[in-house]
């Protein structure tokens, strides 16, 4: 109880930091293109993290041993890809369709990821699913209520809601016995490098322009990347996936308080009770079932 209590707080660590980067990845878009925002972002988390793995070793002379390890680099390779083409079409699907659509869509990973349990034959207890639906239709009201349109831009944050949902899956089949640090070092590395090709086929980067958004591009390296993403490792050894995702669901509501707060952003009643029905969902998965223990 107490290792799925710590995990449950690392998640929402982690997605209260990712809130607030909604916040940093929109004024950082006012200076930069999105692939050059997203190539300096994890390479600052890479610098950041490097460190502070050798930091945290309890053992220094392990430490260079412990980045030989293949499943270390199998599975930061695997992760970093996935999040990738997530972040890639996130940013292309914003070209094109509204912020609200974007976050709605984008937490849709609520209702992939127990699908993709299923594949590996991981059963969410039933109070799982219906905190799945619950917190569907109240990231809906928070969302993007009353929008009925779909445009090419839906379809791309369609997709990216699967590679986040897979690079969740990922984590909890691959991570369990990783050091967080290290992998999310590894991962960042790997979305760094296809992000700065990218960057170079399609967008002229501008170094005084990068140094102009000095600010949100640490937010979002430093805290976003660097410790939120690790925390999502960390706390996924002790949370099952589908519960899980719905902790991290709390991003799009913290990014509209986050909003509401910094950005003098109006609430309606509508999207706080969507707030409220999401947090509900939360809650719910937290309960535990009666069943005996099950992955998820």
């Amino acid at each position: 109880m107490k290792n799925k209590l710590s995990g449950s707080i690392s998640l929402l660590l982690a997605t209260i930091i990712w809130g607030a980067a909604f916040i940093a990845q929109s004024v950082g878009m006012d200076y930069i293109g999105p692939f050059t925002f997203q190539a300096v972002r994890c390479a600052l988390a890479v610098v950041f993290l490097i460190p502070l793995v050798y930091l945290f070793e309890k053992d220094k002379k392990l430490c260079t041993v412990k980045w030989k390890n293949p499943k270390l680099w199998k599975t930061g390779f695997v992760c970093g890809i996935a999040l990738f083409v997530a972040g890639g079409l996130q940013q292309v699907g914003l070209i094109y369709t509204s912020a609200g659509k974007a976050g709605f869509l984008t937490a849709m990973y609520i209702v992939i990821v127990p699908i993709l349990g299923l594949i590996f034959r991981q059963r969410p207890p039933f109070t799982a699913w219906i905190g799945v639906g619950l917190a569907t239709v109240g990231l809906y009201l928070l969302s993007c209520a009353g929008v009925s349109e779909i445009n090419v831009g839906d379809l791309c944050v369609a997709g990216c809601a699967v590679a986040f949902a897979v690079q969740i899956t990922l984590v909890d089949r691959m991570a369990a016995d990783l050091d967080g640090l290290r992998l999310n070092c590894v991962q960042s590395l790997v979305c760094a490098l296809p992000s700065a090709v990218v960057m170079g086929l399609t967008e002229s980067p501008d170094m005084k322009n990068v140094l102009s958004c000095w600010l949100p591009l640490g937010y979002a390296g430093i805290l976003s990347m660097g410790l939120a993403y690790s925390l999502q490792i960390i706390g996924q050894k002790h949370v099952a996936p589908t519960p899980a995702s719905l902790i991290m669901s709390l991003e799009s509501v913290f990014a509209m308080l986050f909003g509401w707060l910094m950005l003098n952003e109006r609430l309606t009643a509508t999207e706080l009770l969507g707030c409220v029905m999401v947090f509900a969902a939360v809650i719910l998965s937290q309960i535990p079932t009666s069943k005996k223990k099950t992955h998820d």
